[in-house]
Parts: structure tokens; C-alpha cells; sequence
């Protein structure tokens, strides 16, 4: 099983090196798998190297949340401000998050497969598309199958090229996917300071189980907006971020030991880790083409794909696909819109699954 192990770690590496999937996470994750299968050198121990560091960043949760005040700084959430609607397919993109949830607990009727509710809400956040909340949730409530889902969830997160376009052509016609938008209204500098503020209290107070999360995604976002700690924020999107980001992965590669990760629950959790992606995708497209009814034609449903986060690749997916219909059909900044929506989208649901799990398990 150690051998295997060691395997898969050296796959990880070589997709990452050699194909480019995820290279800042796969790499340390695959090398963490090897490191943690080498026999007699118990370094994922209490006292080992990786141990230590799964211990103080990732049992914590100080890791996720590090990372998430780095993606706030290097993100610009001008597109959403500008076009607020678009927020809604954020929101529609994360139905793939409690479809598979449901689909995690019909898999426990799969002898081998015993996946309690809080592992199926840990398997579910994958379709998020968010690295750093689906590990930030599976800490919390299923550690023991927090190695998969972070392989599960960067893995497919790399696959977004592959994995958006056919669902976009599947649901729309070339009409749809020919739409050209109308240019974004200019966003001024206040708006994009008091955003993050605003977003930090309203989910403080509605949904306090999101609030890390969200709240330290809005204050790398208001360190980047202020221009008057451009040193802080130039540290949280680079030094801090690449220094959290190979701690993280080491860490998670920590839990790809023989025991917990070769086992058919393994299996269930990258087949409903797609399908919870595929579930998105469509979730924000089909809202995409309510709004391309309501709108009179003026909102190119594509855009609803971006909605599964993984910012800002989803959204450079979308734009490829409206270039390949259009030669001068830009749809770049339209999808940043639902792609970092969707960002708060999939944070907002890891709190409402902590909070429910909480009040009904306990």
C-alpha cells in the first residue's frame, strides 16, 4: 500500500511538472504523499515534520484562512459590482455542493462506502471549485478524508478547461453563446472600499459560521482596494500566500497514507467530486439562460459556468468559448462577475453546512 502510495504521490508530482494541473498545490501534495509513506520514518506523526505542520495550520484552520485573505488581495471584485445581477449566478452554481452531498449519502448504500452526513457535506463542498474552503470544511468535520477531497478538488479544479466546455455546449445553442454584452460601467474607487466592509457585516451577522472565511477574503480584498498598505498587500498575494500554499500542501499530502486513501470511499469521493463540478457548470448556465429570456437577449448564458469559482480560470474558460463562436466576442470581464461571486457563494455554503451539522449532529 506504501508503494502504491509513493506511486500516486509521483503522479501527482509528474501532472503537475509535466502537464501543468495545479502545480503550486499538486506539487507539494504529491510530494507530501511520498514523504508520508516511507516506511519507519513516521514523518506525519504527532512529532514528525509533517505532523507538526498539519497540526498548527490545517487542524487550526489558520491555513485556509491565510490563503483566502490571499486570493482577496489579488482579486478585483469591480465586475460584480458593477453588474450585482450576476451574483445570482454565483449563487446557482452552487447547487452542484448539496447535490452531491445528497449523492455522497446515496453512495453509503454501496457496500464499502460509509459516508456519514458530515463527510457527504465535506465531499459536497468540492463542487465549489475552492481549494481552500473545501479543505477549511473537511477539517472541521471529516479529517479522516481530508487527503482525498483536497486531491479531488485541485485535481478537478485543473481540469476546468476540460471539464466547462462540453457542459456549455450541451445547454446552449450558438445563438446564446454568441451574445456580446454591453461594457461594464466604470466602478469607483469608494465602491470597491466599502464592498468588503459591507460583505464582512452582513455575513458576520446572518451566517457567523462563514465569517473567517469571508471576512479574511474581504480584508485581503480591502488592503488591495485602500492603495495605502500596498506593502501588506503585495505580502498577503505573494510571500505569505506561497509560503501558506507549500505548508498546506505538504500538509494535505500528510493524509494520503496507504490506510486512508486506498479504499473504495476514495473512489466515491472523485466520482462525486466530478459530478458535483458537472452539477455546477449546469446550475449556472441554465440561470444563465433564465436571464438571457429576461434580459431580452442581452445576457450571454456562458457566463453562468463561471459561477464554480476557480477564479479566474473558470471565467478564462468562458471568455475561450465565446472567442471560439466569436472572434470578437469578449466575455472576460462579464464572467469575473459570477466567477468571484462564486468564490463567496462556495464560502457562504461551508458555513451553512457548519452551522446546520452543528444544530443537527452536533
Amino acid at each position: 500500500g506504501r508503494l502504491v502510495m509513493i506511486c500516486i504521490g509521483l503522479v501527482l508530482i509528474y501532472l503537475a511538472i509535466f502537464r501543468g494541473f495545479e502545480p503550486l498545490l499538486l506539487l507539494p501534495i504529491g510530494f507530501g504523499a511520498i514523504m508520508t509513506n516511507i516506511p519507519l520514518a513516521d514523518l506525519s506523526g504527532p512529532d514528525g515534520i509533517l505532523g507538526m505542520i498539519y497540526r498548527v495550520g490545517v487542524q487550526s484552520g489558520v491555513f485556509p484562512l491565510f490563503i483566502f485573505m490571499g486570493v482577496g488581495a489579488m482579486t478585483d471584485f469591480g465586475p460584480l459590482i458593477a453588474n450585482p445581477k450576476t451574483a445570482l449566478l454565483g449563487a446557482a452554481a452552487q447547487i452542484g455542493i448539496f447535490g452531491a452531498l445528497l449523492g455522497s449519502l446515496v453512495l453509503g448504500f454501496i457496500p464499502g462506502i460509509d459516508f456519514s452526513l458530515k463527510d457527504a457535506a465535506s465531499i459536497g463542498i468540492i463542487g465549489g471549485a475552492d481549494g481552500p474552503t473545501a479543505i477549511f470544511l473537511a477539517s472541521r468535520l471529516s479529517p479522516n478524508l481530508l487527503g482525498a477531497i483536497a486531491v479531488a478538488a485541485y485535481s478537478y479544479m485543473a481540469l476546468v478547461p476540460i471539464i466547462l466546455p462540453p457542459i456549455i455546449r450541451a445547454l446552449t445553442t450558438p445563438e446564446e453563446r454568441r451574445v456580446k454584452m454591453v461594457q461594464l460601467r466604470p466602478v469607483s474607487r469608494m465602491e470597491k472600499i466599502v464592498f468588503p466592509i459591507i460583505i464582512t457585516l452582513l455575513c458576520a451577522l446572518l451566517l457567523p459560521d462563514a465569517a473567517p472565511l469571508i471576512s479574511m477574503l474581504m480584508f485581503g480584498n480591502l488592503m488591495r482596494e485602500c492603495s495605502v498598505v500596498d506593502r501588506l498587500s503585495d505580502t498577503a498575494q505573494n510571500a505569505l500566500i506561497n509560503i501558506v500554499t507549500i505548508c498546506l500542501g505538504l500538509a494535505v499530502g500528510s493524509k494520503l497514507s496507504a490506510d486512508k486513501f486506498l479504499n473504495l470511499q476514495t473512489l466515491g469521493i472523485l466520482v462525486m467530486g466530478l459530478a458535483a463540478f458537472a452539477m455546477g457548470t449546469a446550475g449556472g448556465v441554465l440561470l444563465g439562460k433564465v436571464m438571457y429570456r429576461l434580459s431580452g437577449g442581452k445576457v450571454n448564458p456562458m457566463i453562468g459556468a463561471a459561477g464554480v469559482s476557480a477564479v479566474p480560470m473558470a471565467a478564462r474558460v468562458v471568455n475561450k468559448c465565446g472567442m471560439d463562436e466569436d472572434p470578437h466576442n469578449f466575455l472576460l470581464m462579464h464572467a469575473m462577475g459570477p466567477n468571484v461571486a462564486g468564490v463567496i457563494g462556495s464560502a457562504v455554503a461551508a458555513g451553512v453546512l457548519l452551522n446546520a451539522l452543528k444544530n443537527l449532529v452536533g
